[in-house]
């Protein structure tokens, strides 16, 4: 369980940067080249790396070498746990705001 903890606290290091977001947004729709995916980014192409680099550490991102150029992979696996942990807090405040609204509609019963 730590482990997955420390996966976790990772992802959402890494997807808490804007960049790193549409980094991932791209690669959503297929591999690309540093090149294009650094285009739309007012930054110097050392410092996007910086950027993959951390998504890659990560494990959302892989990488290869084709030719000259390196292109880049998203990984879905932690976004799968990310979007597990979400879903296993959404059902607990949802039980937890369920509970309340039984709680005020029994007190507003017993006011009448």
């Amino acid at each position: 369980m730590p482990n997955q903890q420390a996966q976790l606290d990772r992802v959402f290091h890494a997807l808490g940067d804007p960049t790193r977001r549409a980094v991932v947004q791209r690669l959503g729709r297929g591999p690309a080249a540093v090149g294009e995916l650094a285009q739309p980014f007012k930054m110097a192409l050392p410092s996007f790396m910086q950027h993959l680099a951390a998504l890659e550490k990560c494990g959302l991102v892989t990488s290869r070498k084709q030719g000259r150029s390196r292109i880049y992979s998203l990984e879905p696996k932690p976004l799968e746990a990310v979007e597990t942990w979400m879903s296993e807090q959404r059902a607990l405040w949802e039980t937890r705001l369920d509970q309340l609204d039984s709680y005020l509609l029994q007190m507003k019963e017993s006011e009448t």
